[in-house]
């Protein structure tokens, strides 16, 4: 028996709510969870992951992480940066730069890693001031694979991820 178009309807709106999913209902390794502590602000980021080619440990160029550069964004609007540290900047000049704490693998192969980053410094006194953690997840893209032969070069992996910024207490 089909159902009616209300009943329809209906199904089709709620499959929709429950696929958009948030950072906040991502579940977690334990590499990287914060237990205890609360949300200050949930930003997606969209930007590159750059590389340097230079010489492995066995001698051979190979390609190196170098830095980050990608845009904070809010319900779609630019809120801040993400660049070398690992640093964030949101634009009410409050800024923190991380360190890796924890890690896990992403989802798909060309997936940059989960991360968890213990705030190391912080700057201003705006929304990122009180946050003594950062996790990096949800990540698509940003690893770079393939031979680099050209030391010196540059290359950038595009990427996507979701960082959770939070405070302890």
């Amino acid at each position: 028996m089909p159902f009616p178009k209300t009943t329809t309807l209906a199904l089709l709106l709620l499959s929709g709510l429950l696929g958009n999913a948030t950072a906040a209902d991502t579940p977690l390794p334990d590499a990287i969870a914060a237990p205890g502590e609360a949300i200050v602000l949930t930003a997606h980021v969209e930007g590159a992951q750059v590389y340097e080619c230079k010489a492995g440990a066995d001698g051979k160029p190979a390609w190196a992480f170098r830095e980050p550069i990608a845009t904070l964004l809010v319900d779609g609007k630019t809120v801040g940066r993400h660049y070398a540290g690992p640093s964030w900047e949101h634009n009410d000049s409050s800024a923190v730069v991380g360190k890796v704490a924890g890690s896990a693998p992403g989802v798909a192969a060309n997936d940059i890693p989960w991360l968890k980053l213990d705030v190391v410094s912080r700057r201003g006194s705006g929304i990122l001031s009180g946050a003594t953690t950062v996790q990096r997840i949800n990540t698509k893209g940003g690893k770079l694979d393939g031979a680099c032969d050209q030391p010196g070069s540059f290359r950038s992996a595009p990427y996507s991820a979701d960082y959770v910024f939070l405070r302890k207490g």
